[in-house]
């Protein structure tokens, strides 16, 4: 319960950095110092709470000068943002991860609070019990793909 404490403050710090500037750029091993963790902490803070389906690109290099870069991707003003959120969606989607897209889309203001909820409804579990969760996961990234597919093109014709 502790490391999930402060994956939450690691989140929470990086967050607040990313609100004074488009993008940051950290050593792994000095926030690991400052947080009083391992390396490995961060990696798992990173993989897990600032991926492209949450809104963010991260790049990463490893060794001595090693850095994490975290860049907030503006998908309302770039519609390749869209296409890489879609590419990176996997056969089966997650409730989880229907709902981080989903509430990137709506901080990005590319859908309303009201239409996101509808769009989590229908991608909720319990709309898609069809006898099979992967069925029912796959179903859910069908659906997503088609959403996101709708915005892209809007997008790009704005």
């Amino acid at each position: 319960m502790a490391d999930q404490n402060m994956s939450d403050a690691i989140e929470t710090y990086l967050k607040q950095i990313l609100r004074q500037s488009e993008k940051i750029e950290i050593r792994r091993s000095e926030l690991a110092q400052r947080f009083d963790v391992v390396p490995s902490q961060i990696n798992y803070v990173i993989k897990t709470r600032f991926t492209i389906q949450n809104g963010y690109i991260v790049e990463s290099k490893r060794g001595g000068g090693g850095y994490i870069r975290i860049v907030q991707i503006p998908l309302r003003t770039d519609p390749r943002f869209i296409e890489e959120l879609i590419q990176s969606l996997s056969e089966v989607v997650s409730v989880r991860e229907a709902t981080d897209i989903i509430e990137s889309l709506y901080r990005d203001e590319l859908l309303t609070e009201r239409e996101g909820k509808i769009v989590l409804t229908m991608l909720s579990k319990e709309a898609l019990a069809v006898g099979d969760a992967r069925m029912a996961g796959q179903l859910r990234g069908q659906l997503l793909r088609q959403l996101l597919n709708r915005l892209r093109f809007e997008s790009e014709r704005k």
